[in-house]
């Protein structure tokens, strides 16, 4: 292979970093990959690192020692976080989206990978200190969302379902009551999905009264995971009294109006 120039190796090393967010790269990989000295190297990082963190699009980490290596750490400011938030909250309050019995239309938000790649981030910084293994969401509307999270951390997503899966192999189910309709429902999680003593933060689109949120955390601790958190994108501020007391949401719904068709969602900010 051609020795390429300071430039585009640069480049490679800013994608490489990126696409592996945490992934801890020893300095031997990239000094092998492009045919250059420690030296150099570690001159190309530090170029990486200070363009990201000059234009807010994430950190450089290096790590010293035999074990060590330089990794990528998604980040961006509490203050562009919250201006991004504040934009979300606008599009979301539009009156257009209310739909029929007060539900409100945001499939084309979460939907955008650009939006949930970006609320995946937040949700990782927020949540950083919890260190999960995996993050959990049911199907169907949340896995956009969790998806993204668990890009953000590189860790793996597993997905609850309501019906169990022949092709999933054995799964564990349990039975739990909807906070809002009060409806008894089901949720099943393959065995496999979840090795036991696994840290699992749930993550999920949007919660009313909690009780979606509570029959996750169930099945997780039902294949021996323990629950270090619950983030949604949506809280509804009614009923007040959830039936889950520990949870945190990047946005919270105050109400809807349904004669003039306000919607107010406000962000909650850092």
């Amino acid at each position: 292979m051609a020795r390429i120039k300071r430039l585009e190796r640069i480049v490679a090393l800013t994608k490489e970093l990126n696409d592996h967010p945490f992934q801890l790269f020893p300095f031997s990989y990239f000094c092998e990959k492009f045919t250059v000295a420690k030296s150099t190297l570690s001159e190309d990082v530090q170029t990486v690192r200070n363009g990201l963190s000059t234009y807010d699009l994430g950190i450089i980490e290096t790590v010293a020692g035999a074990s060590g290596g330089v990794r990528f750490i998604p980040y961006h400011s509490p203050e562009a976080d919250n201006e991004f938030l504040w934009t979300l909250a606008k599009k979301l309050n539009d009156p257009s989206r209310l739909l029929p019995g007060g539900m409100i239309y945001m499939n084309d938000l979460l939907f955008d990978p650009q939006i949930s790649f970006r609320l995946g981030e937040i949700i990782m910084q927020r949540t950083l200190e919890l260190q999960p293994d995996y993050i959990m969401t049911v199907e169907a509307k949340g896995i956009s969302l969790a998806l993204a999270t668990a890009r953000a951390f590189n860790i793996p997503m597993v997905m609850a379902r309501k019906e169990a899966r022949i092709t999933e192999g054995p799964a564990v189910s349990i039975s739990y009551v909807s906070g809002s309709s009060k409806k008894i429902q089901t949720m099943s999680l393959p065995r496999k999905a979840l090795p036991p003593k696994s840290k699992v933060l749930v993550v999920d689109d949007f919660m009313r009264a909690g009780g979606t949120a509570r029959g996750m955390q169930e099945l997780a601790e039902e294949v021996g995971a323990e629950v270090v958190g619950t983030y949604l994108f949506i809280a509804s501020r009614e009923p007040e009294k959830k039936i889950i007391n520990e949870y945190a949401s990047l946005m919270t719904l105050q109400g809807v109006d349904a004669e003039t068709k306000a919607i107010s969602i406000v962000p909650e900010m850092l």
